[in-house]
C-alpha cells in the first residue's frame, strides 16, 4: 500500500497516497485547477500549461504531471499565475474562430477553453492570427464533414492531444496523430485521410474527449444544445451485454435524447461504441406502434404480410431502410382500445388451455426487458398459462455454455469480470469478435495487451482483436474441440497442470487425460488446420502462465457441439487452476444488454429465477407457497422446440414480448409455417416486426429509455436503467402489460412499481439477496453481494470451492457438424453481427446514424474464392443452402478463409436464417447458426 503524504495546497492539510499528482490531489481536496490538455481518464502531458501551480521553485510547474512530496506547499492561484494562465488563455483564443461573447456564453458548459476565458476575464485575445480572418463557416484550417458522427473544425483545435490519447490509449484503435509542420501541425486520421474515409469505428471517444470545438458529436435528433439546457438522467446502454454506464441528456419540450454521455461505471469507465452514443434516436422514430391492433378477419388465413422476406421464393426485393413496410402490412390490422386487446389476448388463450390442455401454449420473454420485466413473464407463463414453455434468445447464443458450466461447476454465471484481464498473464480469446460484439470489453482486452497480457486469438474468421493478439489460430470452422483437446494434451504430457488444483477441486482428471491422449499435435493438426509447432507453443504458453482468463462467444457456443466446445474450455482452465484468482477465471461473453438478467431471473424452461429446477420438489413447493398456485413439474420446451411444437399443432397460442423469432431462428422457412400455424398470437412490442405479421393482437410497449427497470451485465453487475422519455400514444409499460394480462386471465398480479416486483424476486433467490434500489445506487452491485450496504459484490467467484462441490472434468472427442460442405453445397456458413448493428435490425435499422455507417446486407468472401467465381468485390451473388437462397451484394475480405463465406443476421432483405439449419446441440438445445453448407453463385 502507497504512504500517505502530507501537503498543504491553498493553506489546507491534505493526505495523499505517495504518487498522487498535484491536480489529483487538489481535486480530492475540493479545490479547482484548471486544465485544458488533461483529463481524469488520461494520461497526463502537460501540453497546455494551464494548470500551472507554484511550489516554491524557480518555475511554476504543471499539477496535472508533478507530483506530490512530503511538506510540499501548494498555490493554485495568485496574480503570477493568473497572468499566466490569461497569456496562454489570450493566446489559444487568437486563432479561434471570432465568437461574441455574448454567443460564447451559450456554447461555455461545452467549451472547456471559453468557459476557462470566462472564469479568467479574457473576452477578446491580444494577439493577431497567424491565419486569414475566417468568414462564415469557412476555417483556414479546413472542415471536414466526412464522418457521420463527428465533426471537425481544425480551427478550433489547440493540439492538447486529447483526442488522440482517447483514441489510442483509451479506445487502442490508434486512428489519430498529428501531421504537419510546426504552427500548421493539425490532427489526422490514419495517413491524413478524410475522418470518414478512415479506420475509424465512429465511437465518439475523440469527441467527448475534445475540450474545444474541434470534434464535435453531430446532432442525432435536435440542434446542437449546451448540455447544461439538457435535463441528465444516468441510465444504462440498452445493447450489448456489457452494460455501460451512461447519462442522457434529454430536451424535455421535444422528448428527444439530444446527447449521450459515458458514466465512470464499474463496467466501462466512461467509454462507449458507436450503438451507445449515437444510436437511440430509434425510440422517437415515426414508426412506433401507439395503438394496440387487432387483426381484421379478412385477414386469415395468417401469413407473412410484406414481401421483403420472401423465404421460399428466392431473393429479397429490397427497400429502402430493409425494415416492415407499414402500408403492406397495417391495412390488415384495425385499432383497438387497451381492453378490447387485452381481453381478446385473455379470453383466446383461456380458451386454448382449457381446451389443449396447458402444455398448448408457451411465451417468448426478451433479453432486451428489465429482470422485472422478465421475473414477471415467466411467472405469468407458470402461473397464469399453467406450463413451463417459456425461453428467450438466450437459447440462441449461450444455452449450451450455460449447460456446460452448470454440468461442470454448479454456476452458469461467469466467474469473473471482464476488466479483471489487466490481471492476466495469457488471454484467450475464443470464438468471439470482441471489437463488433462487445466493443467496450475489447478496449480493456487492447489495454491489457499494450501492458503485456498475451492475447491468444482462435477463430475461423479473423477478429479485428487478432490485430492485438501474441498469436492467431486460425483453426477450421467446427474444429474446436480437436483444438483444445490437443493443448490439454500437451499441457498434461509435459507436466504443466497445477496437480494440487486438480487433486483438491476437480473430478474425472483421469477420465479427461485418456481422451485427450488421442489428440496429440501431430494428429490434431490434421484436423483442426493449426500447425503441430503452434499447438505446443500456445499450450506452453497457457500452461507456464500464473494467471488465465478464457473468453468465449458465439463461436464457441453456436454449434450441435458447442456444450462440447465450452466443456473443453472449461476443462482447459480447471486443470491449469486458473478459475478463482484474480486475473483468471471462466467469461462466456453475453451478447444483449440482459440475456444475463432475464436468465437469472427464470426466463428459461427448466428453471424458475436463479436457476432452481423446476424438477425439484421442494423447490417447486417454494415457488407454489410464493406465487400460491400449483406449478407444472415437468421442464418446458425451448425456443426451436415451441416452434417445432406449432409447426406440429401442439402449441396453439403464443405470447412474445419482444422477440423477433421470424429473423432471429433458424431455418426460417420452417419457422414462417410455424407461426401461421399458431391459432393464436399475441405480439407486444414497440414496432411492427416481421413476426407481427403473424400476429392476432399487436401490443404497443415501451422502449428502454421510457421506463425504469435493472439490468445485469455480463459481468453479473446488476444496474438501474431509469426513465427518460415518455412514451408516445397509448403505448405502455411492459410490466403493466403483462399484469393486465395475468390478471385477466385469472391470476391477479398488483404492482405499484418495478422497485416492488424487484423486492419480490430477490427474496426467491440467493444470488440477488439483499439487493434494492437504493442499494443499486447509480453504480449497481455485482451479484452475490454478501454486504450490499458496504461492497459491490463478488468479483472473483469459487475461490475455495464450486458450487458443484468439485469441478468436473468432462472429456469430449471430435463430433461432426450436422451438414458438411460437398460438391453441391462446398463453403461453410458462418453468421454473426456487425459494429453498427443489433439483433435483428429492429432498433438499429431504426437508429439513423447506424443505418447511414451499414445501410446493407453484404456476404463476406475470401477474394480468391471472388475471383474463382468469377464476380468481385461489390457485385450481387446468390447464397443459397438446402433450405432457401438471398442474393446479396459481396465483401471481399480477407478476414474471412478460402471456402468459408459469412453474412450478417440484421437484414431482413438478405435473411441469413433463411439458410441456416436448425439442427440443435442436444445438451444446450441451441442451434447451429455457425456451420452449414452454402452455394455461391454470380448473378452476373
Amino acid at each position: 500500500m502507497a504512504e500517505s503524504i502530507e501537503l498543504t495546497i491553498d493553506g489546507t492539510t491534505v493526505h495523499v497516497p505517495e504518487g498522487t499528482t498535484i491536480w489529483n490531489a487538489a481535486r480530492q481536496a475540493g479545490i479547482d485547477v484548471p486544465v485544458l490538455c488533461h483529463d481524469p481518464g488520461l494520461r497526463p502531458v502537460g501540453v497546455c500549461r494551464v494548470c500551472v501551480v507554484d511550489v516554491g521553485g524557480r518555475v511554476l510547474a504543471p499539477a496535472c504531471q508533478r507530483t506530490v512530496e512530503p511538506g510540499m506547499s501548494v498555490a493554485t492561484g495568485g496574480e503570477k499565475i493568473d497572468r499566466h494562465r490569461r497569456m496562454l488563455t489570450e493566446l489559444l483564443l487568437s486563432d479561434q474562430r471570432p465568437v461574441e461573447h455574448d454567443a460564447r456564453a451559450t456554447t461555455t458548459a461545452d467549451n472547456q477553453l471559453f468557459e476557462l476565458a470566462e472564469s479568467l476575464g479574457v473576452h477578446h485575445g491580444r494577439f493577431p492570427s497567424r491565419f486569414p480572418k475566417p468568414t462564415g463557416n469557412e476555417s483556414p484550417r479546413g472542415r471536414d464533414d466526412s464522418s457521420p458522427v463527428i465533426a471537425v473544425d481544425h480551427q478550433a483545435c489547440i493540439l492538447c492531444d486529447r483526442c488522440i490519447r482517447a483514441c489510442d490509449e483509451v479506445q487502442v484503435n490508434d486512428v489519430i496523430g498529428r501531421t504537419g509542420k510546426g504552427y500548421e501541425s493539425r490532427i489526422g486520421f490514419d495517413l491524413d485521410v478524410p475522418m470518414g474515409q478512415s479506420t475509424c469505428v465512429s465511437c465518439g471517444e475523440c469527441a467527448a474527449a475534445c475540450p474545444t470545438g474541434a470534434l464535435t458529436h453531430k446532432p442525432v435528433t435536435v440542434a446542437a444544445t449546451p448540455r447544461g439546457t439538457l435535463k441528465p438522467v444516468d441510465s444504462v446502454c440498452p445493447y450489448c451485454g456489457v452494460g455501460c454506464a451512461l447519462t442522457y441528456h434529454v430536451d424535455e419540450t421535444s422528448n428527444q435524447i439530444a446527447y449521450v454521455d459515458g458514466r465512470d461505471g464499474g463496467s466501462n469507465h466512461t467509454r462507449l461504441c458507436v450503438k451507445g452514443r449515437y444510436g437511440f434516436d430509434y425510440t422517437s422514430h415515426a414508426q412506433r406502434l401507439t395503438v394496440p391492433l387487432i387483426r381484421r378477419e379478412t385477414a386469415y388465413p395468417k401469413g407473412p404480410l410484406s414481401d421483403d422476406v420472401r423465404g421460399d421464393r428466392g431473393s429479397a426485393s429490397r427497400k429502402p431502410g430493409g425494415i416492415v413496410d407499414y402500408d403492406q402490412v397495417l391495412p390488415a390490422f384495425r385499432e383497438a382500445t387497451w381492453d378490447e386487446a387485452l381481453d381478446l389476448v385473455a379470453q383466446k388463450l383461456n380458451r386454448i388451455r382449457l381446451h389443449h390442455g396447458p402444455g398448448a401454449l408457451a411465451g417468448f420473454g426478451s433479453a432486451k426487458c428489465s429482470n422485472e420485466e422478465a421475473y414477471l413473464f415467466q411467472k405469468l407463463v407458470r402461473t397464469a398459462f399453467g406450463t413451463n414453455n417459456v425461453d428467450h434468445c438466450t437459447r440462441l447464443c449461450h444455452a449450451s455454455s450455460v449447460a456446460a458450466l452448470m454440468e461442470t461447476i454448479g454456476s452458469g454465471a461467469v466467474t469473473n469480470t471482464f476488466g479483471d484481464v489487466k490481471h492476466a498473464d495469457v488471454a484467450l480469446l475464443a470464438g468471439t469478435n470482441t471489437t463488433a460484439n462487445h466493443p467496450v470489453a475489447a478496449t480493456f482486452f487492447k489495454q491489457a495487451a499494450a501492458n503485456g497480457t498475451r492475447l491468444i486469438v482462435v477463430d475461423p474468421r479473423r477478429p479485428d482483436i487478432a490485430d492485438h493478439a501474441w498469436r492467431y489460430c486460425r483453426i477450421k470452422p467446427g474444429s474446436d474441440v480437436a483444438f483444445y483437446n490437443a493443448l490439454m494434451q500437451v499441457i498434461i504430457d509435459e507436466n504443466l497442470c497445477d496437480d494440487a488444483f486438480v487433486a483438491d477441486r476437480t473430478s474425472g482428471f483421469d477420465d479427461l487425460c485418456r481422451v485427450v491422449e488421442q489428440y496429440a499435435p501431430p494428429r490434431a493438426a490434421k484436423i483442426c488446420g493449426i500447425s503441430a509447432d503452434t499447438i505446443r507453443e500456445v499450450a506452453r504458453t497457457i500452461g507456464r502462465a500464473n494467471a488465465m482468463m478464457v473468453f468465449w462467444g458465439m463461436g464457441i457456443s453456436q454449434h450441435t457441439h458447442g456444450t462440447d466446445n465450452s466443456r473443453c474450455l472449461i476443462s482447459l482452465c480447471l486443470i491449469t487452476g486458473n478459475v478463482g484468482r484474480p486475473g483468471t477465471g471462466l467469461h462466456p461473453l453475453r451478447g444483449q444488454n440482459n440475456v444475463q438478467g432475464a436468465s437469472d431471473a427464470g426466463l428459461i424452461p427448466m428453471v424458475y429465477p436463479d436457476y432452481q429446477p423446476v424438477g425439484d420438489e421442494r423447490i417447486r413447493k417454494k415457488f407454489e407457497a410464493a406465487w400460491g398456485v400449483p406449478l407444472d413439474p415437468n421442464p418446458g420446451l425451448t425456443v426451436v422446440e415451441i416452434m417445432q411444437g406449432a409447426l406440429a399443432g401442439t402449441i396453439r397460442g403464443m405470447l412474445m414480448m419482444g422477440e423477433n423469432p421470424f429473423l432471429s431462428d433458424p431455418n426460417i422457412n420452417k419457422v414462417r409455417k410455424a407461426l401461421s400455424h399458431l391459432e393464436f398470437l399475441a405480439v407486444q412490442d414497440i414496432f411492427l416486426t416481421e413476426t407481427a405479421e403473424f400476429a392476432d393482437v399487436i401490443l404497443p410497449a415501451s422502449s428502454f429509455m421510457e421506463k425504469t427497470g435493472t439490468y445485469t451485465n455480463t459481468d453479473r453487475r446488476v444496474q438501474i436503467g431509469r426513465t427518460a422519455l415518455v412514451s408516445p400514444g397509448e403505448a405502455r409499460l411492459d410490466w403493466q402489460v403483462i399484469c393486465d394480462i395475468a390478471t385477466r386471465m385469472g391470476y391477479t398480479m398488483r404492482y405499484e412499481s418495478p422497485r416492488e416486483i424487484f423486492d419480490e424476486y430477490t427474496a426467491l433467490t440467493s444470488s440477488y439477496e439483499g439487493l434494492n434500489y437504493d442499494v443499486l445506487g447509480n453504480d449497481g452491485k455485482l451479484w452475490p453481494c454478501p454486504d450490499p450496504k458496504h461492497d459491490g459484490g463478488v468479483q472473483v467467484l469459487f475461490g475455495e470451492s464450486f458450487p458443484s462441490g468439485r469441478g468436473k472434468l468432462v472429456p469430449c472427442d471430435v463430433m461432426p457438424s450436422a451438414e458438411l460442405p460437398d460438391d453441391d453445397y462446398p463453403f461453410v456458413l458462418n453468421t454473426g453481427r456487425l459494429l453498427e448493428h443489433w439483433h435483428t435490425g429492429t432498433m438499429t435499422r431504426r437508429a439513423k446514424v447506424l443505418h447511414a455507417i451499414e445501410p446493407e446486407a453484404r456476404v463476406s468472401i475470401h477474394p480468391d474464392d471472388l475471383a474463382a467465381l468469377g464476380t468481385g468485390d461489390g457485385e450481387p451473388v446468390t447464397v443459397s443452402s438446402r433450405r432457401g437462397a438471398i442474393t446479396l451484394k459481396s465483401r471481399a475480405d480477407t478476414a474471412v478463409a478460402p471456402g468459408s463465406v459469412f453474412i450478417p443476421f440484421h437484414f431482413r432483405e438478405a435473411a441469413a436464417n433463411l439458410l441456416t439449419i436448425d439442427a440443435l446441440d442436444p445438451h444446450g438445445k441451441i442451434p447451429a447458426f455457425k456451420y452449414c453448407a452454402v452455394r455461391v453463385q454470380s448473378v452476373m
